[in-house]
């Protein structure tokens, strides 16, 4: 049976493996040439994700892949907080209540695999803050859409502004 004949099958999320690596490597090239495309130049420099932090993510046992059929289609970090970067807000939080962070979320074009992840970390967690670049429109895009929202902007540790956005359950 050919790939085009298989069914599609549900999109799932599991704990990333030493073994994704490579597609891992691959799905961040391609979402650092797509956010280029868009118009965001500068969120992703190109050795970031690098394979250091991947590996760093690995071993925090805190990189989650979203598979179809055993094909990795987007990639994670899902972490408890308190995160150090939102520890300051130009702009107001939701909430002070216990938090996850999603960072370093990337899907193959088209997949609908970022959609799902953010889905997923949102179920399985509840309160769940996020930042973007203000240039990454399709991701401004979709964390509206799932219902966070826009609560001001953070500093990152390399000294460059975040939108930051909150969901809460």
């Amino acid at each position: 049976m050919t790939s085009a004949a298989r069914p599609a099958g549900p999109l799932t999320v599991r704990k990333a493996t030493t073994g994704d690596i490579p597609v891992i490597l691959d799905i961040y090239r391609e979402a650092r040439a797509f956010m280029r495309a868009t118009g965001n130049l500068t969120q992703w420099p190109d050795t970031y994700p690098s394979l250091a932090d991947i590996e760093a993510d690995l071993q925090e046992q805190a990189l989650y892949v979203c598979t179809r059929n055993d094909e990795v289609l987007a990639v994670f970090y899902l972490v408890a907080g308190p995160d150090p970067t939102y520890e300051h807000i130009e702009g107001a939080w939701l909430d002070d209540e216990p938090y996850h962070v999603v960072h370093r979320i990337a899907a193959r074009a088209g997949s609908h695999a970022g959609r799902h992840a953010l889905t997923w970390a949102c179920n399985t967690v509840g309160n769940l803050r996020i930042d973007t670049h203000e240039d990454n429109a399709p991701m401004r895009r979709l964390l509206t859409n799932l219902g966070f929202e826009e609560c001001g902007t953070i500093i990152c540790n390399d000294g460059t502004p975040r939108v930051a956005y909150q969901r809460r359950a």
